[in-house]
């Protein structure tokens, strides 16, 4: 069972993109979980976002504690939140940031996989909107390969309707520009 952990700001779209995530592995024969955790926070205030990804039915009803994968949709949260708690030694990172791969795994100090993309400016090219999950689905895809890419564009393409078209350009660009290492 694979199990990702989604750090963002409330309007950043962290929950749409977990369950765009798990729908996109639901179409893919997979069995998946989608779930926030939040209190009253409001628009910009912390919130957290979970998937499970699983070829088996996934009987699991907590809170994840420690993710395989960690997606960091607002890069002010590394300096604010432990976003590396509980990540397994060999999981992966994958940052929204204008910085460099190499100063991210610096300030990090996590010695797993670690993949940047600068989603903010994607999101603002194509959507014309700060809200950056497509394009952080678009990373995750090029940093896990945990689902395809074709099925989380599917999935953002039935999620949004008519602006369908450009959230799946966002994940398009996003998966394109995401730098490993």
């Amino acid at each position: 069972m694979i199990e990702i952990r989604w750090h963002g700001r409330g309007g950043q779209g962290a929950v749409t993109a977990a369950e765009i995530l798990a729908h996109a592995a639901i179409g893919e024969g997979k069995y998946a979980q989608a779930f926030p955790s939040f209190g009253p926070e409001r628009r910009g205030a912390p919130v957290l976002a979970f998937n499970r990804i699983d070829d088996k039915p996934i009987w699991v009803r907590s809170d994840v504690y420690e993710p395989d994968i960690v997606a960091v949709l607002d890069p002010s949260l590394l300096a604010t939140v432990n976003v590396l708690e509980g990540l397994k030694p060999e999981g992966v990172v994958i940052v929204n940031t204008k910085e460099s791969l190499d100063r991210v795994k610096a300030t990090l100090n996590f010695q797993g996989k670690v993949a940047v993309v600068n989603a903010t400016d994607i999101a603002l090219e194509v959507l014309k909107l700060p809200i950056v999950n497509t394009a952080m689905i678009g990373a995750f895809v090029k940093a896990t390969g945990v689902v395809r890419l074709e099925s989380v564009v599917e999935a953002v393409v039935e999620r949004f309707g008519k602006a369908g078209k450009l959230n799946a350009e966002a994940v398009r660009k996003a998966y394109e520009a995401t730098v490993l290492g």
